[in-house]
């Protein structure tokens, strides 16, 4: 499956940091940016979450929301919030149904070998929950001022 732009955002109810759960329901009212990444931890995916963190005024100024999302566990996302002191949730799709549902479970090609993985992507979502933007395949560097961008013109 994949998302485009005029689909409604898949409905979904995940475990995220710090206990409790997210739904879709629980994003509507503002728009939201859910973006998916591979790993807590790594180098990718600490700059995107930092570069977030980093640019929260702007964020929040704006009257956007941010979602991390990503197959990790709810104990590693603590402790990777933790580590970079993340000012939004992260939510845990240990089974991939959502990485499935956004069309982000991809086959990767890394030196010849071939495996599965969560295919770095962004999506911005209006305050109903539709889809208005997506980057796949995303390149972290200048990635959060292209998604505020955008955000703002909801």
């Amino acid at each position: 499956m994949t998302l485009d732009i005029g689909d409604t955002a898949p409905d979904f109810t995940l475990p995220r940091d710090g206990g409790g759960t997210l739904s879709l329901a629980d994003l509507k009212g503002k728009p939201a940016v859910i973006y998916f990444y591979p790993k807590d931890d790594t180098p990718g995916c600490t700059k995107e979450a930092c570069g977030f963190r980093d640019a929260w005024e702007d964020v929040t100024d704006a009257g956007i929301q941010v979602v991390g999302v990503s197959k990790d566990p709810v104990k590693r996302h603590d402790t990777f919030k933790a580590k970079y002191e993340l000012p939004f949730p992260l939510l845990a799709d240990e089974d991939g149904t959502l990485c499935e549902a956004f069309g982000v479970w991809k086959e990767k090609n890394m030196y010849g070998k071939k495996s599965m993985g969560i295919e770095r992507s962004t999506f911005l979502l209006d305050a109903d929950g539709v889809v208005r933007k997506v980057w796949r395949r995303v390149k972290v560097d200048g990635h959060v001022e292209k998604v505020l961008a955008e955000a703002k013109g909801l």
